[in-house]
This record gives structure tokens, sequence and C-alpha cells, in this order.
């Protein structure tokens, strides 16, 4: 359970005072891939060693299977950062991982010429 000063560190005038590649050791590329929508999930294994206060959060918040985009928007760091993150909680056992599922081809032509008809009409 987080403490009441465990959350992030705000001002209100200059935001957010530990900037977000701090919280990612400065690394930009996670260790595996992931996709903004693929899904993750708490496997209930504890982390090896220690991970940081966002590494908790983003725990507490993969419970229930949750998109990459949604736990971002929750930490409010940028998706790189949260990638970091996750895959970092990935290599320790802590989170399992799921691609997420196209049940369409997206370059499918009669897809994107639905689309197209329907940003039309909307001009």
């Amino acid at each position: 359970m987080a403490a009441a000063g465990d959350g992030p560190w705000l001002d209100d005038a200059a935001g957010r005072l530990v900037r977000p590649f701090t919280v990612s050791n400065g690394r930009t590329e996670p260790s595996i891939a992931l996709d903004l929508m693929s899904q993750v999930m708490a496997t209930g294994s504890a982390p090896l060693g220690y991970l940081g206060p966002e590494h908790a959060q983003a725990l507490d918040l993969c419970r229930a299977p949750v998109s990459v985009a949604e736990v971002a928007a929750h930490l409010e760091l940028p998706a790189v950062v949260t990638k970091v993150l996750l895959s970092d909680l990935v290599d320790c056992g802590a989170l399992t991982t799921k691609p997420p599922a196209f049940h369409h081809n997206p370059t499918d032509r009669s897809l994107l010429e639905a689309v197209l008809d329907g940003l039309r009409r909307q001009l």
C-alpha cells in the first residue's frame, strides 16, 4: 500500500518535479516490444529487487488487464517512459503482456474506404 507522500511530486506552477526520464533512469527503449494497445496484467509475483515508486504505481494499476496507453495516462507519464517501466516489471516477472488483438486487417482496402466515406460525410 502506498503512503501519503508516495504519489508523483507536483508543483502547481512547475508541474512534475521529478522529470519523466529520471523515472526511467534516462532509458528510452523498453526491453520488450509494447504497443500502446498491448494489454498488461499483474502476475501476482512480487518483483525481485528495488523498483521505484512509479513501478509500484504501475503494478497497482495492472491488477486487471489494462492497456499501456491507460497506464501512461494514469501515471501522467509519456508513453515511452511508461513502456520502459512496464518492460522492467515484465522482465522481473511481476507483469505479463498480451499483444493487441486486431479483428480486422488495418490495411484492408474496404475498411479504409469505409473510414474515408465516413470522414467525407462529416465534412
